[in-house]
C-alpha cells in the first residue's frame, strides 16, 4: 500500500489538471484491474461562468467504474476520488519523510492513501470468499470542486445499495470518523448594471462592482452556526473613470440541514430582489447546492456502530463526530444510502503544504474496511 501511495501521489492529479488526471485513471485502472473489468467513463457536461459573467464548457477528468458481481443479493458501493487541490504549478509537489512513520505530500492523506486502502480491503474480502456480495467502486476526477461532472454517476451507482463506504481520511488523526455533515452549494451571481462617464454623467450608470459589493455584504451579515456563508471573489470593474456595467460575485453557502437549505434558497433569492431594486440592476445566479446536507439517521447510526464494533474486535477505538467538511458522502446519503464516509487512513493538515499520512494506518484501516465489508455481506443488521 505504501508503494502505491507513494507512485500516486507522485503524480499530480489536481482537479484541472487533465493530464495529470488521465496518468492517474490509468494507473487506477491498472491496480483495479485486479477485482474485475474496470471502465473509464467520462464527466458529464459542465457549464461555468467566466469573469467576464459568460459560460463556458469545463472539462473533468475521466471517472473509474468497476461493478463486481452485480446480480449478488448484497450490494455495497465504495467510493473515492483521485483529484487533490494542488495545481500543477502548486509548489507543494515532493513527498518527504517529516518524521519515522509520517509520509508528507500532495493526497497522500487526501486521497491517495484512501484508494490504496479501498483496494487492499477489497482483495482482502475477495480472498475471503464472498459469493454473496456484489460491489461498485466509483472513483471519481473531480471531488475537490464539488464532483459536477461525476454527480449522476454516483447517484446511479447508489441505487439499490445496502451501504456505501467512502475512503476520505478520518476527521482527527486519531482515527474519528465524520458525522454529519452541511451541505454546500457554490454560485456565480453576474450583475449588470449601466456604464457612464465617472464625471461627466455618473448618475446615469449603474455600478454593478457596488451593487455587488453590497449583495456580499447583506449576505455576509446572515451568516451564523446553522448557515455558513463564504464571499470568495468578485470579479469585475475597468477604467477609473468608468462606471463599471458587469461584476460576478462568487460564493459558497454551507447549510445544516436541509430545511435550512431551503431557507438559505429564499434567503439568496430575497436578497438579490432587494439589491437589484435599490441599485437598478440585473442580477443572475448560476450554481446551486450541489451537497446535500448529511444528517445522521438511524440507518446511518446503524452502520457507525457496526463499524465501531469491527474496530473494536480489531483493537480499534473508532469514535465519529459531526464535520463542517462536505464530500461524496453528501450526495450518497441524500440517495437514501447509509454511508460512512471516512473510512479512510489517518493523517492530518489536509488541502495545505503541510499534508500528512501516518504510515501505520494503512494496514489498521484496510483491516476495518474488510471486515465491515465481510459482515455487511454475511448479513449483519444494520
Amino acid at each position: 500500500m505504501l508503494d502505491q501511495v507513494t507512485a500516486w501521489a507522485a503524480v499530480n492529479s489536481g482537479s484541472r489538471n487533465l493530464a495529470g488526471l488521465e496518468t492517474m485513471a490509468g494507473l487506477l485502472a491498472d491496480a483495479f484491474a485486479a477485482l474485475g473489468k474496470v471502465e473509464l467513463r467520462d464527466a458529464a457536461p459542465v457549464e461555468a461562468m467566466r469573469a467576464d459573467g459568460t459560460l463556458a464548457p469545463l472539462a473533468h477528468g475521466r471517472n473509474l467504474h468497476l461493478a463486481v458481481r452485480p446480480t449478488a443479493p448484497v450490494q455495497l458501493l465504495l467510493t473515492g476520488h483521485m483529484d487533490t487541490v494542488f495545481a500543477a504549478d502548486h509548489p507543494f509537489q515532493k513527498l518527504s519523510w517529516r518524521e519515522e512513520g509520517v509520509l508528507g505530500g500532495p493526497g497522500v492523506a487526501d486521497m491517495k492513501s484512501g484508494l490504496a486502502i479501498m483496494l487492499a480491503a477489497l482483495r482482502a474480502v475477495e480472498g475471503a470468499g464472498a459469493p454473496e456480495l456484489g460491489y461498485e467502486v466509483v472513483i471519481n476526477s473531480d471531488e475537490e470542486v464539488g464532483s459536477p461532472g461525476s454527480a449522476a454517476l454516483i447517484a446511479a451507482a447508489a441505487r439499490g445499495k445496502r451501504a456505501a463506504l467512502t475512503y476520505e481520511p478520518a476527521a482527527l488523526p486519531d482515527g474519528t470518523l465524520a458525522g454529519a455533515r452541511p451541505g454546500s452549494g457554490n454560485f456565480s451571481i453576474l450583475v449588470g448594471g449601466r456604464s457612464a462617464h465617472a464625471g461627466r454623467n455618473p448618475e446615469e450608470g449603474r455600478n454593478a462592482v457596488v451593487a455587488a459589493a453590497e449583495l456580499a455584504l447583506r449576505l455576509d451579515r446572515e451568516k451564523s452556526d446553522a448557515l455558513k456563508i463564504n464571499v470568495a471573489r468578485i470579479d469585475g470593474g475597468g477604467p477609473n473613470n468608468v462606471v463599471p456595467d458587469r461584476a460576478v460575485l462568487h460564493l459558497n453557502l454551507r447549510p445544516a440541514t436541509p430545511e435550512g437549505e431551503r431557507a438559505a434558497q429564499r434567503l439568496l433569492e430575497e436578497t438579490i430582489a432587494a439589491v437589484a431594486g435599490a441599485h437598478g440592476v440585473d442580477i443572475h445566479v448560476h450554481g446551486g447546492f450541489g451537497r446535500p446536507p448529511k444528517p445522521l439517521d438511524a440507518r446511518a447510526r446503524q452502520l457507525f456502530e457496526l463499524v465501531r464494533r469491527c474496530g473494536a474486535d480489531l483493537g480499534q477505538e473508532i469514535g465519529w463526530r459531526d464535520s463542517g467538511g462536505v464530500c461524496d458522502g453528501n450526495n450518497i446519503a441524500a440517495c437514501g444510502v447509509p454511508v460512512v464516509d471516512t473510512m479512510g487512513a489517518r493523517g492530518g493538515a489536509i488541502h495545505s503544504d503541510q499534508e500528512y499520512l501516518i504510515v501505520g494506518s494503512l494496514v489498521e484501516r484496510a483491516q476495518l474496511s474488510a471486515l465491515t465489508i465481510l459482515r455487511l455481506a454475511r448479513g449483519e443488521d444494520l
